[in-house]
């Protein structure tokens, strides 16, 4: 039996950095045909920790499915070249999240990190961005 693989497409947005923050998330099987779309509110917090929690939602919904291969797509160097152990983590608010995600990962057989450019990502990106304008709209009433 072959094990599951599931891509994400990942992106994370901050409104002023801290401002009101959101994620975004594409999800494709194996072929690149697309399974679902995630978004999701995060409060104020910096773009970074948006980027983060994209991540960190990835992988609990790779899980969640049953995904054992994994490949993660992001506009974001900061966390692709973290997570690849190229940059040093030296932030107090994200050694957590990373930390997590790394602990999310080791329950994978395969994973993989990439870093592409922002115009690959706008479907994730609007995701993020429509997140954040429902939390400023909820504000507002």
């Amino acid at each position: 039996m072959q094990d599951k693989q599931l891509n994400f497409l990942i992106d994370g947005a901050s409104r002023g950095n801290p401002g009101p923050a959101g994620f975004g998330i594409v999800v494709y099987d194996a072929e690149w045909q697309k399974a679902d779309e995630i978004k999701g509110q995060l409060g104020v917090n910096t773009n970074n920790y948006a980027e983060y929690m994209a991540l960190i939602k990835a992988l609990e919904h790779a899980l969640e499915k049953g995904a054992m291969k994994v490949r993660v797509y992001s506009d974001s160097e900061l966390i692709v070249w973290q997570m690849k152990g190229k940059y040093k983590i030296k932030s107090k608010n994200i050694i957590p999240l990373a930390r997590k995600a790394f602990t999310l990962v080791r329950q994978l057989k395969q994973f993989d990190i990439k870093k592409i450019p922002r115009a690959k990502n706008k479907k994730a990106d609007l995701l993020a961005n429509e997140a954040i304008d429902s939390s400023i709209e909820e504000k507002r009433r």
